[in-house]
């Protein structure tokens, strides 16, 4: 099996008070690649100016990460099934709530919106598109969060 690698690195910043609270929880996530990308909790969960708003928070990249495995997915199998899609724009939205008790990402919803270049799948055949997507997401797979695929828009 392949390991998947990312280095989160944070660092107390001049004038800030780590004994009080008052410090930023700014921080950097690094990838094997080379990208680096600018990190945050939410601000709905520290807020400003002890998380920065324009960072990526978890909340957000979990929803970006079943977001796009199964747009991965979705692509794979379009193309093995004869259609040739040529734009997926998910705005995906992902529901914190309770489950077992705890803080949970508990639910998030794709919405694709899908466009192909001359034959679209019929309703049948794009459900077993998202169903199939579904069933091989690794990320999917990991989760007990509900994933779900909300209302899709389909354009030739």
């Amino acid at each position: 099996m392949a390991a998947h690698t990312a280095t989160v690195a944070w660092t107390l910043k001049d004038g800030d008070d780590f004994a009080s609270g008052k410090y930023s929880r700014a921080h950097e996530w690094r990838f094997d690649g080379g990208a680096v990308v600018p990190a945050s909790p939410a601000p709905s969960v520290v807020p400003a100016p002890m998380s920065e708003p324009a960072n990526v928070d978890p909340e957000e990249a979990f929803v970006a990460s079943l977001s796009s495995c199964h747009m991965l997915f979705f692509l794979f199998f379009a193309q093995k099934a004869g259609f040739a899609v040529t734009s997926y724009v998910d705005d995906a939205v992902g529901t914190l709530g309770v489950m077992s008790g705890k803080k949970a990402m508990t639910k998030v919803e794709l919405r694709p919106a899908i466009s192909y270049a001359g034959k679209s799948p019929t309703a049948d055949e794009l459900k077993k598109l998202h169903h199939d997507a579904h069933e091989a997401c690794f990320i999917a797979n990991s989760v007990t969060t509900e994933v779900v695929i909300g209302q899709t828009e389909t354009a030739s």
